[in-house]
């Protein structure tokens, strides 16, 4: 039986980053969820509101003998923008900010350096903003978040803003497709 391990990702909307690592080479899962804020067991009515602190994120579980969280961080970095605070595109608020975080010692020095190598990398013409932070309760967001991107994949939102980071993430990452 092989093990597992996870790392939680905060890159805009849940439903982009859960359609890209749904289709990673070694994951095992994604759930979408929300971490970071006050409020026990938030809904996603209160989470977009920004007054929970909490972050829409996909906790991605995945098989470190297929593949190296330096691998995840890499896809992490190219299919959002961590150069824009608070922000992902149309999609505005604390909610929605670049971060990474992180269970233990270990994932938090690795995403510190993903985040020390994501910047001195060139790719971006404004500084990384994002955070690395510790992971304290992760709550999974309602059923009908799950799997959104394989459910309504011709929706206007999901073409204009999905499929793009889909084929960005299929263009640069042809190794790790699934």
């Amino acid at each position: 039986m092989s093990q597992s391990d996870s790392i939680v990702f905060g890159a805009g909307c849940f439903w982009c980053i859960e359609a890209v690592f749904e289709e990673v080479r070694g994951v095992k899962e994604v759930l979408p969820g929300y971490t970071g804020g006050q409020r026990k067991n938030p809904t996603y009515e209160q989470v977009c509101t920004g007054a929970t602190g909490h972050v829409e994120v996909v906790k991605v579980v995945y098989d470190p003998e297929l593949i190296d969280l330096t691998e995840l961080f890499a896809v992490f970095f190219s299919t959002h923008d961590p150069t824009t605070l608070n922000r992902q595109g149309n999609d505005v608020g604390t909610h929605y900010r670049s971060v990474i975080f992180t269970s233990g010692s270990v994932q938090a020095t690795l995403a510190r350096f993903a985040v020390v190598s994501a910047t001195s990398s060139g790719a971006w013409k404004e500084p990384v903003v994002t955070s690395v932070e510790p992971l304290k309760e992760f709550y999974r967001a309602e059923h009908y978040h799950h799997g959104y991107y394989s459910t309504n994949s011709e929706s206007a939102y999901c073409m204009a803003v999905i499929t793009p980071k889909l084929d960005k993430f299929k263009s640069e990452f042809s190794r790790l497709i699934k």
